[in-house]
């Protein structure tokens, strides 16, 4: 039986279409939705130490904000959200899962083409190929 489904957000509307697919799962089977924000470090780190990650605190609350009201307008009485700083987002995913008891990951496709995926990489067949549970990817908009 699935317990806690794990749904990783990056304000994207493909992001907000998996929050509410993942509601609906959470929904249907009385689990527990825990929302995810991994803020990617790029670029390394820069003057004096400081860490050039793709959005700023206020920005990530903000994201983990709008899909949590995602997922309250789709039936979820209380999700859970949670930021991860992290250089590897699709890792950064299945180790959070797996520390968190996770038994089921929906994550979000933009349905990038062939050459895009080839040179940017895919976090959601990462995801897939890696996780220790089911993976559902949903393709956006």
């Amino acid at each position: 039986m699935t317990k806690r489904i794990l749904c990783s957000v990056d304000g994207s509307e493909h992001a907000l279409e998996a929050v509410r697919v993942a509601a609906g799962l959470a929904t249907a089977t009385g689990a527990q939705l825990v929302i995810v924000a991994i803020n990617e470090l790029v670029g390394g780190h820069g003057r004096g130490g400081i860490s050039n990650y793709i959005w700023t605190d206020a920005e990530a609350d903000s994201v983990l904000q709008t899909a949590a009201e995602e997922a309250r307008a789709s039936g979820v009485v209380n999700p859970d959200v949670a930021k991860v700083n992290s250089r590897d987002v699709a890792r950064a995913i299945i180790v959070y899962a797996e520390e968190h008891g996770v038994d089921h990951i929906v994550v979000g496709s933009s349905g990038k083409g062939g050459f895009k995926r080839l040179m940017l990489g895919s976090v959601s067949r990462e995801v897939t190929d890696r996780a220790h549970c089911p993976v559902t990817i949903v393709r956006g908009p």
